[in-house]
């Protein structure tokens, strides 16, 4: 007896496996300040972050973007919901416990790169797996340093290091521990485009080959046209997302949602 193996017909697409959701938040809300004097910065908003994608996090100034990922990644508490980060409630842990997690499974890169001056790049780079007991990984770490394309200048410290060369020492620091998710805040803030548009090409590049995990907040829709999808926050709610953007995607929606806040309807 022969078995046939049933195939589609080339018109039908099998239905696509759900993504590992990394991160996010359920009725996440946050408020500065009580009663009539409280300031809702994150509104009971929903969302996941997938793993393996390059996620950027949009918004009007004081729409609560850098509020909503410093929250997820346990930078910062929200007054209810949870943040999670993989399976575990990041409001159920205690304060030794969220710091572990931060250390072990979390990579950061901010606008101003944080980098020890008398360190070098290398021992930048290495610093948290060095504070965490951890060795690196040998194979991992050349590939990261091959990546990042700073090979000749490991034992520079950062003031001998041009802008651009000290972020990308910062996303290398970031990426060496192998986390299982990167946020990053206005990590081009402080580069000219040029420097920007490297560290941005890098950061695609550990999305795409490395298969790392990254949530951006930005303002620049040229920086977010490098990730796989824009989530857009008016007054702490979500209200919109693009897959698949573009600068020109990013500007209009940002026009509109700019020019419907100003009007009083996100």
């Amino acid at each position: 007896m022969t078995t046939t193996t049933l195939m589609p017909p080339p018109s039908m697409s099998l239905p696509q496996p759900p993504r590992t959701i990394a991160a996010g938040a359920a009725g996440a809300t946050k408020a500065y300040g009580k009663g009539e004097n409280a300031v809702l910065a994150l509104d009971h908003i929903d969302v996941g972050f997938e793993a393996g994608r390059f996620t950027a996090i949009m918004g009007p100034s004081g729409s609560g973007k850098s509020t909503l990922m410093h929250c997820v990644a346990g930078l910062d508490e929200v007054s209810s919901g949870s943040v999670f980060i993989g399976d575990r409630d990041l409001t159920t842990l205690s304060d030794r416990k969220l710091t572990k997690l931060r250390r072990d499974r979390v990579g950061f890169v901010f606008q101003a790169f944080n980098l020890v001056p008398t360190l070098t790049a290398l021992e930048n780079i290495t610093l948290p797996m060095d504070l965490a007991g951890r060795k690196a990984d040998a194979v991992w770490l050349e590939r990261i340093v091959a990546t990042v394309g700073l090979g000749h200048r490991l034992g520079h410290r950062p003031s001998e290091l041009s802008g651009g060369q000290q972020q990308r020492v910062a996303v290398a620091r970031a990426l060496a521990g192998q986390p299982e998710i990167i946020f990053a805040d206005e990590p081009t803030g402080n580069l000219d485009s040029r420097s920007g548009a490297e560290i941005l090409a890098f950061m695609r590049q550990a999305v795409r080959e490395m298969h790392q995990t990254i949530v951006m907040v930005t303002h620049d829709p040229t920086a977010a046209s490098y990730a796989d999808r824009v989530v857009f926050l008016v007054d702490g709610r979500i209200v919109d997302e693009i897959h698949g953007p573009t600068t020109a995607s990013v500007m209009d929606r940002m026009k509109h949602l700019t020019a419907a806040t100003a009007a009083g309807r996100p």
